[in-house]
């Protein structure tokens, strides 16, 4: 079940997303499952129902899910693309931290290292 992270820079809702679209990436959410009411889903991980809701609104204009009036919220189709901008985007994020890393007087092997670590450290984390 999902637990927030206090100690996480991401917001609450930015843990709900990530979750729900890490749910769904491993596909224990699949196409066109219906997601829990935004009440139930609150109370189960005992938050701000505004934040859930603010939470599957992102995840709608992200693509990840749809909503029919009056039935609910469900895991909508994703075709797996490449998206050259997204990827050209995410590569921008990467590079901005490898930079912060440099700044603070890490060589480019160190910096390098490091943003490896902390990648294997998170994918063995978030496999649990």
């Amino acid at each position: 079940m999902f637990q927030l992270d206090p100690q996480s820079k991401a917001s609450i809702y930015e843990q709900v997303v990530d979750y729900m679209k890490k749910l769904m990436i491993m596909q224990v959410l699949k196409a066109d499952d219906k997601l829990p009411s935004v009440r139930e889903f609150s109370k189960a991980i005992m938050v701000n129902p505004n934040t859930v809701s603010k939470a599957y609104k992102e995840l709608e204009r992200q693509g990840f899910t749809y909503t029919i009036s009056g039935k609910g919220t469900f895991v909508a189709k994703r075709e797996m693309t490449r998206d050259p901008k997204q990827v050209e985007t995410l590569l921008t994020r990467i590079y901005e931290g490898y930079k912060e890393l440099r700044y603070l007087g890490y060589g480019q092997d160190e910096a390098l290292e490091i943003m490896d670590d902390f990648i294997k450290r998170r994918d063995a984390h978030d496999s649990h």
